[in-house]
């Protein structure tokens, strides 16, 4: 009976992490094949990539748990890796965006960069919470405005000469060849949001919220205020990622980290965060993030042209989706 039920166990199991094991099953597939999958410099890289996307998939987290989303995850990263380029260009630079302004120390443009960002999360969060427009419209509403402000505000032109000290700091290492320093600062960013959502009010509201908003709010808890901090602490994390983004590139433009709201939902939904609220870890959305990373590596040494790539993304984003909300209706 015992067998039974283990076996049934493991194809349930199974049947709901079937991207991650198929893409486990490719990885080994093509390690076999091609000696230098496994190598040190393709799993640095690999840890890299995953950085960064994982602190935005971080922010976009708490949205999902309280069964909201964040298009303008990107775009406001994008802004953010522009603010960074033009406040980090060397003095000495020719086509320095402000010609006369003094070098800025590090901590201060990045400050800077997370309090402006952390501002327009929560924008978002007020227009959901205070105005009651679905996340979905209001974000996707932000995320072209944010793109506008952008264009106008950097004419569209991409930004370079930037400073070392600041390009160091995503190319640097800390005492070892594969741990970099943007992994470091992704792994201290985890650690954070993992405290947060396990041992803080703030966490138990966001699950309680997600779970059930109007039983949240019969409890006591202040849904609106909830709303508007878990969107500022993801705008926050959007602004953390466009700085560092800007200077794993060596520069930016106004097309910086499109796209990466949907890659961070995919990453979240793979690890098991919930699309209908209240469910979701922070070691899961590593797992998601990290799985996604490798399914475009695996497509890259398997000779998938590019363009193809974009179709294999899309169709995985729609099956994590899909067997989400199977969970979910199994469970109804």
């Amino acid at each position: 009976m015992d067998k039974k039920l283990n076996g049934k166990a493991v194809v349930k199991w199974l049947s709901e992490n079937i991207i991650i094991v198929l893409i486990v099953l490719a990885s080994i597939f093509v390690s076999t094949q091609n000696k230098n999958f496994l190598s040190q410099n393709n799993i640095r890289n690999l840890l890299s990539n995953t950085a960064v996307r994982f602190i935005i998939a971080c922010g976009v987290s708490g949205c999902l748990i309280t069964k909201g989303t964040d298009l303008s995850a990107g775009r406001v990263a994008g802004l953010a890796a522009c603010l960074s380029g033009i406040l980090m260009q060397k003095a000495d630079y020719s086509s320095r965006f402000y010609p006369n302004m003094p070098e800025l120390p590090l901590i201060l443009v990045l400050l800077i960069v997370m309090a402006i960002c952390g501002a327009i999360g929560a924008i978002n969060g007020s227009v959901i919470a205070f105005l009651k427009v679905p996340p979905f419209i209001a974000t996707l509403g932000m995320q072209t405005l944010v793109y506008g402000i952008c264009l106008v505000y950097t004419g569209a032109i991409p930004i370079g000469g930037l400073r070392t000290d600041y390009t160091g700091l995503a190319t640097g290492y800390i005492g070892t060849r594969m741990l970099s320093n943007l992994t470091i600062i992704a792994i201290v960013v985890g650690l954070i949001m993992w405290f947060l959502y396990n041992k803080t009010r703030y966490g138990k509201y966001m699950y309680a919220i997600g779970g059930n908003e109007n039983a949240a709010e019969v409890a006591g808890i202040n849904v609106n205020k909830s709303k508007i901090k878990i969107y500022m602490l993801a705008g926050l994390l959007y602004g953390l990622t466009g700085f560092l983004v800007c200077a794993k590139s060596g520069g930016c433009s106004v097309n910086t980290a499109q796209g990466w709201e949907l890659e961070a939902i995919a990453g979240c939904t793979i690890g098991g965060v919930s699309v209908n609220g209240g469910v979701g870890t922070i070691p899961g959305i590593l797992v998601g993030v990290l799985v996604f990373e490798v399914l475009k590596i695996v497509l890259q040494f398997l000779g998938v042209e590019s363009s193809y790539t974009y179709i294999a993304q899309g169709l995985v984003i729609i099956i994590a989706v899909a067997l989400d909300l199977r969970k979910y209706l199994a469970k109804k």
